[in-house]
Order: C-alpha cells, then structure tokens, then sequence
C-alpha cells in the first residue's frame, strides 16, 4: 500500500517540485544563473508577491476569526445535535468549492448583471459598482477567498475547540474564576497554537489558491498564480518560462515556511491532548 502512495507523491509533488528548483536557475539556454531570481525583486512580480500575501493574510485573518467563532457555537452544542451536522456537512462541501464554479457562483450573485446587483438597483437605487469593478480585484478576491476560508477553518480547528476539556472550566470556577479567567489563564493559551497554526493553513490555502481568481480575473496578473500563468501560456512572455519558474519556487518557499510553522503550532498544541 505504501508504493502506490510513494509513486503518486514523487510524480505529482516530488517531480514537479524538482524541475522548478533546476529551472528556476537556469537562462533560456540552460546556463545556471540567478537573474531569474532577483528579478523578482523588483518591479510587477515584487508587487504580485506583496499582493499575493495581503489577499492571503486578509482572508486568513477573516476566515480565521469568523471560523473559531462558528466552531465555538458549533462545539456548544450537542454532540450529536442536527446543528452540528448541518455545519460540518456544509463546512466540509463549502471548504471544497472552489475554482470555476465558485467564480461563477459570485458572477452570477453579485456580478454586474448579478442577481443580487439588479436587485439592489432596481428596489432600493444601490449601485453595487458605483466606485468601480471591485469585484475583479483585490476587494473581490478577499471576498471570493473569505467564503471558503471560514468553513476550512470549522473542519481544522473544530477538534481542538472540541479538545477543551469541562474539568478545566470547572476547576477555574471552583477557584473563585469568572469566564473571562478561564479564557485568559486556560482556554486561550491552550487554543492559541491551534489557532495560529489554522490560521497559517488558511494563508497557504488561499497563497497557492489559482482558479478562482484565474476564473475571475480576466485583465491583468494581480497575483503570483496569475504571473505564473503569463509566463506558461502568453504569447507575449514566450521564452521567458523560466522566469515563471522562479515565480513558483518563490511560492513553494512562502507556502513551505508557513507550513512548517504550522507543524510546530501543531506539535505544541498536541502536548495539552
């Protein structure tokens, strides 16, 4: 069992991961070089990194608070209540769609022909565009990545909400502690690794994220996915691939520093299970 995993992880992670390391470094002919890479440094791809980060971060931030709120609700209740099952349901449904289908989804709510949008200008006069086409730019994205986001952050830190044990409140109370005690003392310090750690995967999630916003922007490279994209398949970039490579490898080091942060919030959170 374990051959077929191996072989599926070298061909689509291990493999492609490697050739963007060579080609990161190499010139068109196939010289080693490091222009590639202090290109990005300057000019429109160190504004599609700073972008990128933003729009990650952002929507990490919203997802992340927005989440452990739902997740607090969802782990007061009954254990086996129908709440807690819709949400889960609908969390572990909403976390997956994505790309093609949710840019539609949005086009078709709040586009300039939206439902939504007509609705709005026709009963009450509001003209959702009126100070431009947010909705094919950052403001957009940050929406678009915030609704998959939250439900991601339900399905990852759930169990840790679920972690808290009733013992440690009690214990707080029978020391004469209020609820803001035990939250400041207990409950916090020991969600706080968990927390941090979903909020790191939720900036890697939306960092590597690239068909919605392929789906939805269809002027200009906002963010380093779309970069990437010119390089592979423009016209106008042709030849310069290996730029695009260094794009990604730039984006295999964001996203691996964050996971790996992530592993070590993790590990620190399991010491308290």
């Amino acid at each position: 069992m374990v051959v077929p995993f191996l072989a599926y992880v070298g061909t689509f992670l291990l493999y492609p991961t490697a050739l963007v390391l060579a080609e990161a470094f190499q010139d068109d002919d196939g010289a080693f070089t490091l222009a590639n890479l202090t290109t990005l440094t300057e000019g429109v791809y160190l504004q599609a990194f700073l972008r990128s980060v933003q729009l990650s971060a952002l929507t990490a931030l919203i997802g992340a608070a927005l989440g452990a709120l739902l997740s607090w609700a969802v782990a007061s209740g009954r254990p086996e209540g129908v709440t807690r099952k819709v949400v889960l349901a609908a969390s572990g449904v909403l976390a997956q769609f994505g790309g093609v289908p949710l840019a539609f989804a949005f086009l078709a709510t709040v586009g300039f022909q939206g439902l939504v949008t007509r609705f709005l200008a026709d009963t009450l006069g509001v003209d959702l565009f009126a100070t431009g086409a947010w909705l094919f730019e950052l403001p957009g994205l940050t929406l678009v990545y915030t609704f998959f986001q939250i439900p991601l952050m339900v399905i990852v830190f759930l169990p840790a909400v679920d972690g808290l044990r009733p013992q440690w409140r009690e214990a707080t109370e029978s020391l004469g502690g209020s609820g803001w005690t035990y939250w400041r003392h207990v409950g916090g310090p020991i969600l706080l690794p968990a927390f941090l750690g979903s909020a790191l995967l939720l900036f890697a999630n939306a960092f590597s994220a690239y068909a919605t916003a392929a789906a939805l922007v269809s002027q200009g490279s906002p963010i380093v996915p779309l970069q990437i994209r010119g390089f592979l398949t423009g016209e106008v970039l042709l030849g310069q691939e290996n730029l695009g490579k260094a794009l990604g490898l730039g984006m295999i080091v964001v996203v691996g520093v964050a996971m790996g942060l992530h592993a070590l919030l993790q590990r620190r959170f399991a010491r308290w299970q």
